[in-house]
């Protein structure tokens, strides 16, 4: 009697809650219940009577039950049979979840026992975590149950195969199955014939299955910016009086000053790229134009990779750093190079004959001319110039350097939770910024300067501003440690990689994610976007290198060769070669042009995913190091390719 009536307690709380009054009221009257007063029945006994109708009286039925699906899926038609096999793997977890919830521990572990090693292998490492949690108490805050009961595991799956099963359901009344597919699974459905197994291997492997089409369906302005016009700082010779001179009438008239070939096309309004006002960026100032006219004077020297004529590559490896170097990262005119330690200090390297300079003192800048045109150049102290300084400050090893367009100031993340902002001129921290709270992994600076993005072990990404101590947008959404983050080229948008095996891409305008990426069968370790700005390659502890197309969120190719995680990933400035490093002492070489001139004779634009490009003839060379696993790479403006490693004992 006591149970019946907490079951009741239960229902009216369910219907005041949904504000159901008549039918409250109705149901107190026929239960004899009028002068119960409200709220007796608190959110934790509804919650736990709900959760009592989930579980079936007899704990084995579900090991029987499993089996049925089991021999379904194997006798089904080779059509049918790869994408009914996607099931399985939920299924078996949130049965588990179910007999541990209503206190079956031997057989939950019975379950997990016999059929979880023949799961997926990408799996394993989730049911071994899930293996551990024996007892109803210890599901709160376990990573794994509560991703499953707070999401539905996603299955892209074709409408003839799903009518088949659920007329399987139906048919053996196999009850604790269908709530399981009921409550907890989204089917992202669509007509046409069934995918092979190829293509269900391609897109599955993310903690919560695959992506549903709707997650990649929004408008992703990927084109780049229009370049601004720096053709006016050009210096040009004082133009002569056109009059003749009355003293001279034979003097020949001078010649107008030919124009500089470099700026006389103009940049085109690229039709993908997001409008100029989009998002507010920092203007240039006459420094930065400056700057972007020796980056274009030195990109007419670049040399025009491809198949026949690769990239001379320099490999800087670093020595007596055993276990103790975390990240190197490059400027963008490769004049600079920053290393990351385990002691918390991060050291900078001059990469050219001019050495490290900083700020002079008070008294001595007080005696300089600021209107001078070189006073910048003046501020700076050659007496004290250093090839490497060292900048201390942080208090648990440094995850990742990231130096800003303009060379003046560098962005590090650590095990401490913070960020920091580090001037370039008086080798100094700024800024320290806190919100993380947890290790932060990874932090970036936009293309354009100002803004800058980080990752961390909370989950999280974020989106900050130089001169904001609070993040500007938080990017959530990922069910694991957020490993890697990048701006995209025209700084509209941030692309992610995690832990939970997805990659996702952020409109830092709205901060809602319009791409959702799987695919991957490991966390993912970097990240890359393609000159033009329509692709992304990400490299994973799975060993492999994925292609997004940007425009429509499709996996188009799969480049494996490498044999350990892919740490560093970096596309040619012409766009043509991409090369990948890892943790295998290998640098890989890719022809970018050619598998792009493939894709696009193709009609991408289907109702489920492309076939996925295999990597072998698109793979160029590979150049191995003896003992030096690759931290990162970098195209100079030349195309001269650069890599940092350090050397490892016993690699």
């Amino acid at each position: 009697m006591a149970q019946s009536k907490t079951e009741l307690m239960a229902v009216l709380a369910v219907m005041r809650k949904y504000n159901l009054k008549g039918t409250e009221e109705l149901l107190k009257k026929e239960a004899g219940l009028a002068d119960i007063p409200e709220n007796v029945a608190g959110e934790a006994e509804v919650n736990s009577v709900l959760a009592a109708y989930k579980s079936e009286g007899d704990p084995d039925i579900y090991e029987n039950s499993y089996m049925e699906l089991r021999k379904f899926v194997e006798e089904s038609l080779d059509i049918y049979k790869h994408e009914l096999a996607l099931i399985l793997y939920p299924v078996l977890v949130h049965m588990y979840i179910e007999l541990v919830y209503n206190n079956h521990e031997v057989q939950a572990k019975k379950l997990i026992t016999q059929f979880g090693p023949e799961q997926e292998y990408y799996y394993q490492d989730e049911l071994a975590k899930l293996a551990m949690v024996t007892k109803r108490d210890e599901m709160s805050g376990n990573d794994i149950t509560d991703t499953f009961k707070s999401n539905a595991f996603t299955i892209r799956i074709s409408r003839d195969t799903l009518s088949l099963l659920k007329r399987h359901l139906h048919e053996k009344k196999a009850s604790v199955i269908l709530n399981i597919v009921n409550e907890h699974m989204y089917f992202d459905l669509y007509e046409g014939v069934a995918r092979n197994k190829a293509q269900c291997d391609a897109t599955s492997g993310a903690m919560t299955g695959e992506a549903k089409r709707q997650d990649n369906k929004i408008k992703v302005y990927y084109g780049l910016l229009k370049e601004p016009d720096v053709q006016t700082l050009v210096a040009a010779p004082p133009e002569e009086d056109d009059d003749m001179d009355p003293d001279a009438p034979d003097k020949p008239k001078k010649k107008k000053p030919k124009k500089d070939p470099l700026f006389s096309k103009k940049s085109k309004s690229d039709p993908n790229a997001p409008p100029l006002d989009r998002i507010p960026l920092p203007k240039l100032k006459d420094v930065d134009k400056m700057e972007k006219i020796k980056a274009l004077r030195e990109s007419t020297k670049r040399v025009n990779l491809g198949p026949e004529l690769l990239p001379s590559i320099c490999m800087y490896t670093l020595l007596n750093a055993n276990h103790t170097v975390t990240c190197a990262d490059f400027c963008e005119d490769s004049s600079l190079l920053s290393v990351g330690f385990t002691d918390s200090s991060i050291k900078v390297w001059s990469m050219t004959p001019m050495k490290l300079r900083e700020m002079k003192s008070a008294e001595h800048l007080k005696e300089i001319d600021r209107d001078a045109e070189d006073v910048l150049i003046r501020m700076l102290d050659d007496r004290k110039a250093e090839t490497c300084r060292t900048l201390l400050g942080h208090s648990g090893p440094v995850y990742r350097t990231s130096f800003a367009p303009d060379r003046t100031m560098l962005l590090s993340c650590s095990e401490d939770c913070t960020i920091r902002l580090w001037s370039l001129h008086t080798w100094t921290c700024v800024v320290v910024y806190k919100g993380h709270q947890y290790p932060v992994w990874d932090v970036r600076f936009s293309p354009h300067g100002h803004y800058f993005v980080s990752c961390s072990h909370d989950r999280t990404a974020r989106l900050w501003a130089t001169d904001s101590y609070q993040p500007l947008r938080v990017f959530a959404g990922h069910l694991s440690d957020v490993d890697v983050c990048i701006f995209h080229p025209n700084s509209n948008y941030v692309a992610t990689g995690s832990s939970d095996r997805t990659v996702r891409l952020w409109d830092v305008c709205v901060g809602n994610h319009h791409r959702l990426l799987t695919g991957h069968k490991a966390p993912i370790y970097s990240l890359a976007f393609s000159m033009c700005g329509r692709y992304l390659a990400s490299g994973s502890a799975d060993n492999r290198v994925l292609i997004w197309d940007l425009a429509h969120g499709h996996l188009i190719a799969a480049l494996t060769g490498h044999t350990a995680s892919i740490h560093s990933i970096c596309f040619s400035r012409d766009g043509t070669i991409l090369g990948t490093g890892g943790l295998d002492c290998a640098l890989k070489l890719w022809d970018f042009t050619k598998l792009v001139d493939d894709i696009s004779g193709e009609n991408v634009n289907v109702s489920h995913n492309p076939d996925v490009r295999d990597g072998e003839p698109y793979l160029l060379r590979t150049f191995p190091t003896k003992q030096s696993p690759f931290l990162t790479l970098h195209f100079t403006r030349r195309n001269l390719l650069l890599g940092v490693g350090m050397y490892e004992l016993g690699v």
